[in-house]
């Protein structure tokens, strides 16, 4: 087994720290607290060429794999940025997958493009109100209307709407009752984001506030046929063609985010003095730092072996929601940990480790939940019932 990176991915790993260390602390503070989507730093990302890492050189990308992306993604989490800065670039990085593999040459060229350069801004509507994670359940339908779809129903935590011009968009196209699967009868497209149809409301929330999530109100949007992605009815079958990678990156950030929260922490502990000796001669703040580091470091392997396998073309379900799951709790961990080796002022925003705990705590949540990986763990891999 070899553990070292290529070259070409040292040259990317150390590119992007160096770029995304522009954007220090203070700045995503600001943003935070203002509510204010990171302009600047999507620019920056944008013109050093980094949104097409994974977009077939085509169609104006690099045509890199998962592993690069995934380094780009942990290194903009680590800067200090967090989520605020990697929601503002992931869904470019790895979203239009589905569209890269399903979507017709003319989609592809009227729109990949424009994603690798930054232009087109881009959302995911996928989540519902009434069917969190059952998919299956989505009851936003899209009639056939001669040579176009007219939509109608509901998005909820949709991030970057109030930014996009164009949702990536999970209909139904058949009721899921007069299906043969519960999965058939639902149709993907990337079709512009219409506000004289789509009304979207902001949701107020906990973190990363940089970049907005809403709720998406849709009222008879007219879609061309041009914007379905692939045949109609096979749109969640295409939609998987994202998850694993999409649970990878996330991963990333999740280990970026508890990389520079330790990093905090093991600073402010050799600094700070009590009792006439620096806090971190303690044990008891010592200790658990250390156990992050483990922590940080085993879920780092996992989430290497999972980017290698997809991008070998090896099955890798397993091995991502591994990933996924090992890199939110230890990211969590060690920004909660963070925040409580800086004490009372780890509560403070001046010393930064409260955002990265709040940010890092989405990570147990979302794409999908902690439990949610180990049903998929205890059914698909174990080959216990399933319980869901």
């Amino acid at each position: 087994m070899d553990f070292e990176l290529t070259e070409d991915q040292q040259v990317i790993r150390k590119a992007v720290a160096e770029l995304a260390g522009r954007f220090g602390d203070r700045y995503w503070m600001e943003r935070d607290q203002a509510h204010e989507f990171p302009a600047e730093f999507y620019d920056a990302i944008a013109h050093g060429g980094w949104l097409g890492i994974t977009i077939p050189e085509a169609y104006g990308g690099h045509g890199m794999g998962i592993t690069e992306a995934s380094l780009v993604l942990e290194e903009v989490a680590r800067s200090g940025g967090g989520m605020n800065a990697a929601t503002a670039i992931h869904l470019s990085i790895f979203g239009m997958q589905p569209v890269v593999v399903h979507g017709s040459e003319e989609l592809k060229r009227r729109t990949l493009p424009r994603v690798a350069t930054g232009e087109l801004h881009v959302c995911f509507g996928v989540t519902e109100p009434g069917a969190g994670l059952d998919t299956s359940r989505i009851t936003t339908f899209a009639r056939r209307d001669g040579d176009h779809y007219v939509v109608n129903g509901r998005k909820v935590w949709i991030s970057k709407a109030m930014e996009s011009e164009k949702i990536l968009l999970l209909t139904r196209t058949a009721k899921r009752e007069d299906v043969a699967k519960p999965t058939d009868g639902m149709t993907l497209f990337l079709t512009d984001l219409d506000r004289a149809h789509v009304d979207i409301r902001p949701i107020p929330k906990l973190g990363r506030n940089a970049v907005s999530s809403n709720e998406l109100f849709i009222d008879d949007l007219r879609v061309p046929v041009e914007d379905r992605v692939g045949e109609e009815g096979q749109g969640f079958r295409y939609l998987l063609d994202g998850l694993n990678p999409e649970r990878m990156l996330i991963a990333a950030e999740a280990l970026g985010i508890g990389r520079v929260a330790l990093e905090k922490a093991v600073r402010y502990a050799g600094e700070r003095t009590v009792f006439d000796r620096p806090i971190g001669m303690n044990q008891g703040i010592q200790f658990p730092l250390a156990d992050s580091l483990a922590h940080l470091d085993a879920a780092e392997l996992v989430l290497r072996k999972a980017t290698w396998l997809y991008d070998h073309g090896r099955p890798c379900g397993r091995e991502a929601n591994t990933a996924k799951y090992l890199c939110a709790d230890a990211g969590f961990t060690a920004a909660d940990r963070a925040l409580q080796t800086h004490g009372g002022m780890g509560y403070a925003e001046e010393y930064h480790v409260a955002r990265y705990f709040r940010e890092a705590r989405v990570m147990r949540i979302a794409p999908v939940s902690q439990e949610m990986v180990l049903n998929y763990l205890g059914s698909h891999t174990l080959g216990m019932p399933r319980s869901y």
